[in-house]
């Protein structure tokens, strides 16, 4: 069975879950006049809300994709992600380089997570 989430306040994809797992589309940060290691907690904390409001919580994340615009700010970003996340919880992930995510927007997450 399919399950479509309606948008939840502050994300601009909806979520789509199927046999237990979460697809969940593109996060970006509120303010966009966050540095990276701001932006990044906003974008983590907007991850781990969605996961609560849906029954699941940052333990159960099993692959992240994050898309930033200056890799040379990946330091800045994995200090944050390390904080974030329990070692023993750490998601797969993958940095993506791309040229433009909108104005001011400097890291965009989608995420896997399995639904309980």
């Amino acid at each position: 069975m399919i399950k479509r989430h309606l948008p939840y306040e502050g994300l601009l994809h909806e979520v789509v879950e199927h046999n237990g797992v979460l697809y969940i589309g593109g996060i970006v940060p509120e303010d966009t006049s966050l540095d990276m290691s701001g932006q990044a907690k906003d974008v983590l904390t907007q991850l781990t809300q969605l996961l609560k409001t849906l029954g699941s919580d940052p333990a159960n994340v099993l692959q992240v994709t994050i898309y930033m615009t200056d890799l040379k700010e990946k330091a800045e970003f994995n200090a944050v992600w390390k904080s974030h996340f329990a070692e023993v919880h750490l998601p797969a992930c993958a940095a993506i380089g791309v040229a433009d995510l909108g104005p001011g927007v400097k890291l965009e997450m989608t995420a896997i997570a399995a639904a309980q």
